[in-house]
């Protein structure tokens, strides 16, 4: 499918507008969602607050039972789709990709370390003396089927021996798992988010934490900004060394394709813009056509970024967590570079694919993870933006490195 991408970008262009409108939408929803639970959680009878809280403890059961099949599905298609027969550029472009996805995970966790606590506190997680505490009328347990790094595990194991066996059923299997987890996460997970939205910060409002939290919000997306364009130029510093070219060209040439990738929010719509941007860099045309369309897949710098950041300010906003050391935290940045390798083509796919490591590695219960999914959702066309635009950085790596 890499490869097909390779030769056919046109291919990318047809959906564009759809998925813009439909990406747009889920936006505006997702707002309506916080300010519809606002208002409940203030306003409204305790008793419709209780019932929208309900919703979400439900949802959320669905919700993480479904990840660790995510995980195994997309995962395990992903690994075995990898383009064959070019052995060389393909393990330099992942080493390459993968490298600028964790150094840029670390970056963010170490500058949003130091200044997310300074503009937040826990205490604003704390509720007020007003605040009441409610909870649903109902509660479920629904026990995934087997856990996140089972999940992660088998998916290496399953993709690459269907790599290197050629196993054409398995692979069958597994492109078909991953096409009826696809169809969850877009026909049931995502349109029905707002409401899960609405009920956490319908929670919130009746427990009095609320304007606390939308003010971090604030800062965190300026913040996940700010180090985006800081990555991006550390890219572009680097590409132009190696290529002996003034980075500031070079980035010049791809705004296009930033600018691309925040109206389409996907990094495969925007390929055909990149992959003719990367050439105006003077990439060589056959590693353009093999690394842009890989990168889009396998480079995720600007989401890791978000994730990161995201999850350092949950972590100040909430009383029973504590913001890791670096080392701690290094694992999870490790891996999240790993779950997100085939994040599917869906909204948030990236913040979906990591909700698994939230918890399992970093402690993070139901409201957290809804916290996060709230703050990545805000800004992901920006994220994508700066994996987009990283894209044409580690094309020109490639290039000089081939």
């Amino acid at each position: 499918m890499l490869c097909s991408a390779a030769i056919h970008p046109g291919l990318f262009t047809v959906k564009h507008n759809f998925k813009k409108e439909n990406n747009m939408a889920l936006i505006l929803k997702l707002i309506a969602g916080i300010v519809l639970g606002i208002l409940c959680g203030l306003y409204a009878p305790n008793a419709l607050t209780q019932l929208l809280l309900t919703f979400k403890a439900l949802f959320g059961q669905l919700l993480f039972f479904v990840i660790p099949l995510l995980i195994l599905f997309f995962i395990t298609s992903g690994i075995a789709a990898l383009p064959r027969n070019s052995g060389k550029l393909l393990s330099k472009t992942l080493a390459i990709a993968y490298g600028s996805t964790i150094a840029a995970g670390t970056l963010a966790f170490i500058v949003a370390s130091i200044v997310v606590p300074m503009l937040t506190t826990s205490a604003s997680a704390a509720p007020s003396a007003t605040g009441v505490s409610l909870t649903p009328f109902i509660e479920m347990n629904i026990p995934p089927v087997f856990s996140v790094m089972t999940a992660l595990t088998l998916a290496f194991v399953f993709g690459l021996g269907i790599a290197a066996t050629q196993a054409q059923q398995l692979k069958q299997v597994s492109d078909q798992g991953r096409d009826v987890i696809q169809l969850v996460l877009s026909k049931v997970i995502i349109p029905l988010l707002p409401l899960y939205i609405a009920g956490v910060f319908a929670q919130m409002a009746a427990a009095g934490t609320v304007f606390g939290t939308l003010k971090t919000f604030g800062v965190v997306l300026v913040l996940a900004i700010v180090l985006h364009w800081a990555w991006i130029i550390t890219l572009y510093v680097i590409a132009g060394i190696k290529a002996g070219r003034s980075p500031f060209s070079l980035i010049k040439n791809m705004l296009p394709a930033y600018f691309t990738a925040l109206g389409t929010m996907s990094s495969a719509a925007t390929i055909p813009v990149s992959l003719q941007a990367t050439k105006a860099n003077g990439v060589k045309p056959h590693v353009a056509d093999f690394t842009v369309p890989l990168c889009a897949t396998i480079h995720l710098s600007g989401s890791t970024i978000t994730i990161v950041s995201c999850a350092v300010a949950v972590m100040a906003m909430q009383n029973n967590l504590e913001i890791p050391s670096l080392f701690t935290m290094l694992p999870f940045i490790l891996m999240l570079g790993v779950v997100m390798l085939a994040a599917p083509g869906v909204p948030g796919g990236a913040v979906m694919s990591a909700v698994g490591l939230l918890g399992s590695m970093l402690g993070f219960g139901e409201a957290a993870v809804a916290l996060m999914i709230a703050l990545y959702m805000a800004q992901d066309s920006f994220g994508t933006a700066c994996n987009v635009t990283g894209d044409g950085a580690i094309a020109v790596l490639v290039d000089k490195a081939d």
